[in-house]
């Protein structure tokens, strides 16, 4: 008889077993979600190009991109019952083998309508990623290793927008639009199946016993249900929790800068001189500068705050405040805007990552990680909506004017905007330290 039986915990930490299957999950949860974002934001580095195409102006391409953004976050209140109700697994395999089928048939297309309508139907299916990746790994993961494997887990984003920047403006520039989406489906496919063969939901799908122990709730914020199937009536309990609701606005905010900049900052470097392949590739420094800052932040999440979330994020988005000031200070070159960013990049995407995952699944449990990770998830994605509007008419060119002009003016603006939601979001964190502060003590044990 082996020293680690199957299901058994050995006393240094999990089975053989345990670490197998859970790197298994960490990998293909990982690369699913990578491969969600080479579904998803090829449109983004190929705007300017389809404007071309299709010949219409900006402000029209961002109304593709607004249907898009408005089915996402509708999908995400959807798709974060769903999720808890039939697993994350059937959500990621359905949702994710959808978005490769349809940016397959984005590259066939030939009509500024037909792309309208099917990214209405991508946004949808994309909704599926998150909630099902983050309820994919919370049952493998015990909260004292939450923050720091989470941290690094939760680039997964990050390494999806290098990815298709890298492949697909490679494609764009030398195969043309069309390849950029086939290339891009391709790979996406070959995850798809790693997924198939690699992912379950719990240690228990596996005949492994749990690694979780569900009395562990000293962190926990919110209280909710931990059966295996909730009613209706209880995911609104958990979305009327006055944390969630707070959580999900405290999000709004770095959703709307992170899209503002997944979105336009290629299209900026590109109007600002800058050919197509290039503005691609720098665009880049703000996504490792974020894969650097989502790291530390889950290592300080576990290692220096001790799993506070709340005041981890409030310290980074005082970093945030200050590296929009750099970049409204030093952003009028296209190589100085795409460094600054940088700084904004490390501070952004450490709240980024733990308010929509490892915070998700601490304030109500592993089981609601899915649920939770949704809502908030789908709160802040009013954010994109509203940013790529918005942007999208500061893009529309007044002829009295000349247009170097206006596109340096919007793009100045657009900075100063990004400062101002910087401070807001330090402020509503200040507020949500409070809320979870009450919360701990109203559900503290008494003597």
């Amino acid at each position: 008889m082996t020293t680690e039986s199957k299901g058994t915990m050995h006393p240094s930490g999990l089975s053989r077993d345990h670490r197998v299957w859970r790197w298994r999950i960490l990998i293909s949860t990982y690369l699913a979600y990578a491969g969600y974002y080479l579904t998803r934001k090829v449109f983004t580095i190929c705007k300017t190009t389809l404007a071309a195409e299709f010949a219409v102006g900006l402000d029209r391409i961002a109304h593709i991109w607004t249907a898009y953004l408005v089915a996402y976050m509708v999908g995400q209140f959807m798709n974060s019952f769903l999720g808890r109700k039939y697993g994350p697994r059937a959500l990621i395999l359905g949702g994710f083998g959808g978005t490769i089928v349809i940016n397959l048939i984005f590259g066939f297309t030939d009509s500024y309508w037909t792309f309208m309508a099917f990214m209405v139907f991508m946004g949808l299916l994309q909704a599926t990623g998150w909630p099902g990746v983050v309820g994919g790994v919370a049952q493998w993961l015990r909260p004292k290793e939450r923050g720091s494997i989470m941290g690094v887990w939760s680039t997964s984003y990050l390494v999806g927008n290098i990815m298709v920047k890298s492949a697909g403006g490679f494609l764009l520039a030398n195969l043309g639009w069309r390849y950029a989406f086939f290339g891009t489906t391709l790979i996406a496919f070959a995850i798809w199946w790693l997924v198939y063969a690699w992912q379950r939901d719990k240690p228990e799908d596996v005949g492994l016993a749990p690694i979780i122990d569900d009395a562990s709730d000293e962190l926990r914020a919110v209280r909710a249900s931990n059966e295996e199937q909730i009613t209706f009536r209880e995911y609104m309990r958990l979305l009327l929790n006055p944390v969630v609701p707070l959580m999900g606005l405290s999000y709004f905010f770095i959703k709307f800068l992170r899209y503002a900049l997944d979105s336009w900052l290629p299209t900026f470097l590109d109007l600002q001189g800058m050919n197509v392949d290039s503005a691609a590739y720098y665009s880049q420094i703000f996504d490792f500068a974020g894969l650097a800052g989502a790291i530390l932040a889950g290592w300080a999440l576990d290692r220096v705050f001790r799993g506070n979330w709340a005041a981890l994020c409030f310290t980074m988005g005082l970093g945030m405040v200050a590296g929009y000031y750099v970049v409204t200070q030093l952003g009028a070159n296209p190589v100085a805007l795409a460094v600054s960013f940088g700084l904004v990049g490390f501070m952004m995407y450490g709240p980024d990552t733990i308010l929509c995952g490892a915070a998700s699944v601490t304030v109500a449990g592993e089981r609601n990680g899915v649920a939770l990770a949704g809502i908030v998830n789908g709160i802040a994605s009013i954010g994109p909506v509203v940013q790529e509007e918005v942007i999208g008419w500061l893009m529309k060119i007044d002829p009295s004017l000349p247009e170097d002009v206006q596109r340096q003016a919007a793009i100045q603006n657009t900075n100063l905007m990004g400062l101002a939601l910087s401070i807001a979001f330090v402020a509503l964190m200040l507020v949500l330290l409070w809320r979870v502060r009450i919360a701990h003590r109203r559900h503290a044990p008494t003597a």
